[in-house]
């Protein structure tokens, strides 16, 4: 029986970090919960012709691959679809944690470090989240919110093929996240895990998106609807890295944070 190839299970593995992307990069991640009202965004899409056929393309293959895997996913137990969520949540749980330090959070950084730690260990390689019901609550964070914090302008809509609907910043900090592992290439069982948690974190992140891809189909634009929902959950997401933690009201509201 032929055995894979370095080359071939690198190229597999970004693969799933592009489709993971375009799951990711379009809807599938929720906006986070505004303390006082949706925060303002600008757009700026000079290029919309050539974002519109690309996105075109990154439809059809969600119509015909990513939503269809999705929807039977959906269909299984609750519990399934928990250790899936977690175990890949628990594996991109290192990257949140560089993250946090770019952006000079050390609560957070603390967080994410303890939260992989014990999830890891206590929580059977992350398939249960033990840290949550410790009371430490899972926050994201990634490249694009990092520039964003350091006050990195938006940019103009940039459609990528497979990375979906982003800003300029944002698609830039989702290609630095591709090149980015911090596991490192030194063990081939840790290549496969990041493999599975990818390829889960796709489909379950498709999957939690569904309802918000299913409303912004039935608008009359759906790029229009996709590219307007993705800025402005990228200006929530950005806001919330600046206020320093997830459920604090940015300092734009109410002049200091404040928690919920």
């Amino acid at each position: 029986m032929p055995t894979a190839t370095p080359t071939a299970w690198f190229s597999a593995r970004h693969a799933l970090l592009a489709l993971s992307l375009l799951a990711a990069g379009g809807c599938s991640q929720r906006p986070p919960a505004s303390a006082c009202g949706p925060v303002a965004y600008q757009l700026s899409d000079p290029a919309e012709p050539a974002n519109r056929a690309v996105f075109a393309f990154n439809r059809s293959v969600d119509d015909y691959l990513l939503a269809p895997v999705a929807r039977g996913y959906s269909a299984l137990p609750d519990f399934t679809r928990q250790g899936v969520h977690n175990f890949a949540a628990n594996f991109g749980e290192p990257k949140v944690l560089v993250n946090d330090l770019l952006q000079g959070n050390g609560e957070r950084a603390m967080t994410s470090l303890t939260r992989f730690m014990f999830n890891t260990t206590l929580g059977v390689a992350g398939l249960i989240d033990v840290s949550g019901k410790m009371g430490l609550p899972r926050h994201t964070s990634d490249f694009g919110q990092t520039f964003g914090v350091w006050n990195i302008a938006d940019g103009p809509i940039v459609e990528l093929p497979l990375l979906g609907t982003h800003n300029l910043r944002d698609a830039t900090g989702s290609v630095l996240s591709l090149a980015v592992d911090p596991f490192g290439d030194n063990s081939d069982t840790v290549d496969t895990l990041g493999n599975v948690a990818m390829a889960g974190s796709v489909v379950d992140g498709r999957a939690e998106a569904l309802p918000v891809t299913d409303t912004l189909r039935i608008l009359p634009d759906y790029y229009l609807a996709v590219r307007d929902y993705t800025a402005q959950q990228r200006a929530e997401r950005v806001a919330e890295g600046k206020a320093g933690a997830p459920g604090k009201r940015p300092a734009s509201c109410t002049g200091v944070p404040t928690d919920e």
